[in-house]
């Protein structure tokens, strides 16, 4: 089902309002949404959905999923995160898992962003490029 535009801007509308310090505050955003399902606007599914894809895009560009061939010590997790959270902001979160298939290096997806420093990856763009 197509979303139309009056409820994708009042979605975005409400979106800016959960906002605080340019990041989700989650009382806000269940008071919004409580609000809208209370409230029964016109398209009011439209709007909650679109809300909730917008909430859910902005947690996910302070989410870090670290994926390494192997499982990572201590150590090494946690030198990874303060390096993520130097780069990107102090309120990244990290979660680190154990992908063999990597055969090697990490994989760091942020959001949308992916950095691919593994072995798999970099066999992968040299078979592309042959």
């Amino acid at each position: 089902m197509k979303i139309s535009r009056e409820a994708r801007h009042t979605a975005r509308e409400l979106f800016r309002l959960s906002l605080v310090d340019g990041h989700v505050d989650a009382s806000r955003a269940e008071e919004i949404s409580s609000g809208i399902v209370a409230a029964k606007p016109r398209s009011f599914l439209q709007i909650l959905k679109e809300f909730t894809r917008l909430i859910r895009l902005e947690l996910d560009k302070r989410h870090a999923i670290v994926e390494s061939a192997i499982s990572l010590d201590a150590a090494t997790m946690a030198d990874i995160a303060k390096n993520l959270k130097q780069k990107f902001g102090s309120d990244i979160t990290a979660e680190f898992h154990a992908a063999p298939l990597l055969l090697g290096g990490l994989r760091i997806r942020l959001g949308s962003d992916v950095w691919d420093g593994s072995v798999s990856g970099r066999l992968s763009s040299l078979s592309q490029q042959l």
